[in-house]
C-alpha cells in the first residue's frame, strides 16, 4: 500500500511530495498521479525517506515525474535515508540526472543549483 503527501514547505518555498511504502508496479499509476499535481511547482523535493521499496516501474514514474517539472523549469532534488533506496538510485545512475541526497537539508539545498548539477 501507498499513501503519498504532498505539501509546500512556506518558510522554504518549496513543495514536498512524499510517497510512504511501497513503490511498485502496483501502485506507480498512484504516484504519477501525485506527480502530475506538483509538476509546476518551480522548487519541488522528493522526500523517499518513507518507500521501503522501489521497482523498475517505481523508478521510471519518478524520471518522468523529473521530466514534466523540469520541462516546466523547475528545480527538483529528491532526498532517501534509506540505504537501499539510495542505492538503487546511485547504482542505476538516477544521481546523474537529479541531485540524490541523504541528508535532507542538503536536498533542499540542492534545489538552489543549477539543473543537472
Amino acid at each position: 500500500m501507498l499513501e503519498i503527501s504532498a505539501g509546500r514547505v512556506v518558510d522554504g518555498n518549496y513543495v514536498v511530495l512524499r510517497p510512504d511504502g511501497e513503490l511498485d508496479a502496483y501502485s506507480v499509476a498512484q504516484f504519477r498521479e501525485a506527480f502530475a499535481q506538483v509538476s509546476e511547482e518551480q522548487r519541488l523535493l522528493v522526500d523517499l525517506s518513507g518507500v521501503q521499496f522501489m521497482d523498475s516501474a517505481g523508478l521510471g514514474a519518478l524520471i518522468g515525474g523529473i521530466r514534466k517539472v523540469r520541462d516546466n523549469e523547475g528545480r527538483i532534488a529528491v532526498f532517501s535515508d534509506r540505504a537501499a533506496i539510495s542505492r538503487l538510485l546511485h547504482t542505476t545512475g538516477f544521481d546523474r540526472i537529479v541531485p540524490v541526497k541523504e541528508d535532507k537539508l542538503e536536498a533542499v539545498a540542492a534545489l538552489d543549483e543549477s539543473p543537472g548539477n
